[in-house]
């Protein structure tokens, strides 16, 4: 019913840039917010940025500063522009979409993607 198709993650040598992209389709009726979250190895899920469809932002402090998050402007694809990026950012990246789908009854609920990994190593 709900698709979230990220991209854009890889290999990046300290210092550098990644932009992720998030992208939502199938029956969706309303998009509420988009966010970003990552997974280390060993370590719980957890929030990196999140944007809602009035376009209000929050972030992790210890993102805040080099990372950057927007969509598009039919509020279906999010971006994650990463810059400055550290050997503590490496974990694999989820996109998380908090929509409401097509049709009676309604429902609301959290969509993930697949995820997408990104690596910061020289």
């Amino acid at each position: 019913q709900v698709q979230l198709v990220e991209s854009g993650g890889g290999l990046v040598q300290p210092g550098g840039s990644l932009r992720l992209s998030c992208a939502a389709s199938g029956n969706i009726f309303n998009i509420y917010a988009m966010g970003w979250y990552r997974q280390a190895p060993g370590k719980q899920r957890e929030l990196v940025a999140t944007i809602t469809s009035y376009g209000s932002t929050n972030y992790a402090d210890s993102v805040k500063g080099r990372f950057t998050i927007s969509e598009d402007s039919a509020k279906t694809t999010a971006y994650l522009q990463m810059n400055d990026l550290k050997p503590e950012d490496t974990a694999v990246y989820y996109c998380n979409a908090d929509l409401l789908l097509v049709g009676l009854p309604t429902r609301r609920g959290d969509y993930w993607g697949q995820g997408t990994q990104v690596t910061v190593s020289s």
